[in-house]
């Protein structure tokens, strides 16, 4: 059974019940932390990213991302929120498309789509699942909709949905290099890694996991699945939820079958999946879904 990122988490239960029970005094109580979302929703714009140099894979943490290395990019811009529910339901009524997910005989979905079902309740059973029905419209399954979610990040779209929404809306995906780029001119510092997804004083700026994976999430950032895109404040150059919040789609392939993603999601945590960095990046299927990669579109800057 193919499940994307391959999280086998049967056995992670059990390791980290200690753990969990030291957190769930934080559990009980997320109102505190709730973020405002006072720029939820908001419009998406093109922020223009100028040519530069930067040091890529800057404070490696995983083997995959290599060693830090100065590379130049040519300007571009890029939109400054993920695509949303509303605007992918825009181009679908314009054009008709049926997504990968909803076609499931033409590709490897005839099982269903990647769903890990968040909760609010601590459990040592989460754990990831195809589901027949997930798809952009019903994100946890034929059940579940995307009403009153029309400015979440839609998700549950292959390489070829991102890149067909992306050819409709006259842009293209990033590459690896463009979206690493913006995501180093957005965070507030390169001299701590993790600086995109939590302040100096440890509090969360990005929708990511906190507590213990899978079992406990405390919610100190106001959300236990996706939030709105916007929710929390834009980084230096403009853009929003360039870290955390959902997974993203770039153009650059690591093999046939094969694309990067980036920037990490709401299930990432401090214990599993430490990939809230601009540097961070994960190998993902390109005819495979999932409840937690999105995309955004880049546009070059002539146009």
């Amino acid at each position: 059974m193919q499940l994307g990122f391959r999280y086998y988490l049967s056995d992670l239960g059990r390791l980290f019940t200690a753990a969990c029970l030291l957190l769930l005094s934080a559990c009980q109580n997320t109102d505190d932390a709730e973020i405002a979302c006072s720029q939820a929703g908001a419009e998406a714009t093109f922020i223009a990213i100028p040519s530069g140099d930067f040091t890529k894979a800057n404070l490696p943490v995983y083997p995959e991302e290599g060693t830090p290395e100065l590379v130049s990019v040519e300007a571009f811009q890029m939109q400054s929120t993920e695509v949303t529910n509303a605007q992918f339901s825009t181009f679908v009524e314009a054009t008709a498309y049926v997504t990968d997910a909803e076609r499931p005989r033409a590709i490897k979905q005839e099982e269903g789509s990647a769903v890990f079902p968040v909760s609010e309740e601590p459990t040592e059973n989460a754990r990831w699942q195809l589901v027949k029905g997930a798809t952009w419209r019903h994100p946890d399954g034929p059940d579940s909709s995307i009403e009153g979610k029309a400015k979440h990040p839609v998700v549950h779209v292959s390489l070829r949905d991102a890149r067909a929404y992306a050819q409709w809306a006259d842009g293209r995906l990033p590459t690896e290099l463009e979206w690493e780029y913006a995501a180093s001119l957005s965070v507030p510092s390169l001299s701590r890694a993790d600086s995109g997804a939590y302040n100096d004083r440890g509090q969360p700026v990005a929708n990511t996991w906190q507590g213990v994976f899978p079992m406990v999430n405390s919610a100190a950032d106001g959300f236990h699945g996706s939030a709105p895109v916007a929710c929390f404040p834009a980084g230096k150059n403009g853009l929003y939820d360039m870290i955390g919040n959902v997974w993203e789609w770039t153009d650059t392939p690591v093999s046939k079958s094969a694309h990067l993603i980036k920037g990490g999601s709401f299930l990432c945590a401090n214990n599993f999946c430490k990939r809230y960095r601009a540097a961070a990046r994960q190998q993902q299927d390109i005819d495979f879904s999932t409840n937690h990669l999105g995309f955004r579109i880049v546009k070059d800057l002539h146009q």
